[in-house]
């Protein structure tokens, strides 16, 4: 199928950040086949399709470099809960669900990406080959992973890190069996990553077995880093050591590694991180839910490490991402508008393909790029008046602006029209999916249950 996409602003995001009014995007096989006039490009590809896009933008599709959309599960509980939410909620209820039920929770995650510019996800998480099939079915690019660990996760929350084996043995499996069956998939819209879940909850055996394995499929790795209190007490009971320096110890940082969070990152840590090449994944908004993320983001930035940016827990709001990535980024300087909002647009678009390897194919509008793309309607008052639009996007971007979004080339959304999912099937579902976790989680009796402005929230085990 050809398009020609006429008369946008274009925001390349290329390496000279480029903006060209009144242009025209021409997309033949997937691709950006050519960016120019009009009429010229009507010559060229007589039998396109012309969409005018007067009055709208074009920017490449937000890349979302961490994030976990079956933690839907948890919205407006956890955020307002004290207590550790990792070990405390997010792995609990991981276990608890279904298939069914996490399905329905990925494919929640899929369609609030879809509507907020997002093309690409890069999902680490657990039992992914049972949600793997209903993200595809959306039509996002995808980079998925089993994020493996080998102490007993779920006895984490009781205050006991106990590493077995045979545990870290499933999940290797399971890695295993994501690798052999979507690795490539989707006519190579989907990719498969190595994932060690954290360094408290793996051993050196795990680390070297998962490194072993992206060696031997070629696969880029992801972690998260230095995330929480329990993490870093444990990490330096255990092996003397910060978590970067252990990571480092063990093979895992290196130019392959997205790290994300490195919230209780040393400023020595910080200097071995940006010396191996390791990339940022600054996930400021899910982070900063009980107070300003208080990673050093300054000190990255001068070290020149890529970073990236995630909405990891709960939202996949890339605009908020980057809104609030400004403000906690700015303040670990003070009062500061250093970085600039480019750098945070980057940070959703061309520094997350580089992150990904993919900075050949992913991340701007250029000619040969696989046409992800996001189209913007520049009359949306949050983007009015119009002075600097970069900046107005960063700052005050909604994904209600957003009008239509492709993936390598094929609209998933048009007119605010998601066209790959019904939205009011996947909204019931995920309700339901959501109400039947938490009722079989709560009907242990271990766990608190959150404030609830839905009756007989947690009770009925096992419904749905």
């Amino acid at each position: 199928m050809e398009l020609l996409l006429e008369n946008a602003l274009v925001l390349t995001c290329d390496a000279a950040r480029s903006v060209r009014p009144g242009a025209t995007v021409a997309i033949a096989g997937g691709r950006i086949a050519a960016i120019g006039e009009a009429e010229t490009l009507r010559a060229a590809h007589p039998e396109a399709e012309r969409v005018d896009l007067s009055g709208k933008a074009i920017l490449p599709g937000l890349i979302n470099s961490h994030t976990h959309t079956l933690l839907m599960v948890l919205r407006g509980t956890v955020e307002d809960m004290s207590g550790d939410a990792i070990y405390g909620y997010m792995s609990p209820i991981s276990f608890a669900m279904t298939a069914q039920e996490r399905a329905a929770m990925a494919e929640l995650g899929c369609l609030e990406a879809i509507r907020s510019g997002t093309t690409t996800l890069v999902d680490p998480f657990r039992h992914v080959t049972d949600y793997a099939d209903a993200m595809i079915g959306s039509g996002l690019r995808l980079y998925l992973s089993e994020s493996a660990a080998d102490a007993l996760t779920l006895e984490i929350r009781h205050g006991r890190y106990v590493y077995d084996r045979a545990w870290g043995e499933t999940f290797l499996a399971r890695a295993e069996d994501l690798i052999a069956r979507y690795h490539g998939a989707a006519d190579g819209r989907v990719k498969v990553q190595v994932a060690a879940h954290a360094p408290d909850n793996c051993s050196p055996w795990m680390l070297g077995e998962l490194s072993a394995l992206a060696a031997r499929h070629g696969l880029r790795r992801t972690v998260h880093l230095s995330q929480s209190p329990i993490e870093r007490d444990q990490v330096r009971a255990a092996h003397d050591a910060t978590s970067a320096e252990y990571l480092d110890r063990h093979g895992w940082l290196a130019d392959d590694v997205v790290a994300a969070h490195w919230t209780f990152c040393t400023p020595d840590d910080i200097a071995l991180l940006a010396r191996r090449g390791v990339h940022f994944a600054h996930c400021a908004a899910s982070s900063s839910r009980r107070g300003p993320h208080p990673a050093r983001a300054d000190l990255a930035i001068d070290a020149g490490v890529n970073i990236v940016l995630g909405t990891d827990n709960m939202s996949e709001d890339m605009f908020a991402a980057m809104a609030i990535g400004a403000i906690v980024q700015r303040g670990t300087r003070g009062r500061s508008v250093d970085p600039a909002s480019q750098a945070l647009l980057d940070g959703a678009t061309r520094n997350g393909a580089a992150a990904l390897g993919e900075l050949a194919d992913l991340g701007t509008v250029e000619v040969g790029k696989c046409a992800d793309l996001a189209i913007i309607d520049l009359s949306h008052p949050a983007l009015c008046p119009a002075i600097n639009l970069v900046s107005n996007i960063v700052h005050y971007g909604t994904p209600e602006m957003v009008d239509s979004v492709l993936v390598g080339g094929r609209f998933v959304m048009r007119g605010r029209r998601v066209l790959t999912m019904d939205q009011g099937a996947v909204v019931r579902r995920a309700q339901a999916a959501t109400e039947a976790a938490w009722a079989r989680l709560l009907a242990a009796g271990d766990l608190a249950a959150p404030p609830s402005t839905v009756p007989g929230f947690g009770a009925g085990a096992g419904r749905g």
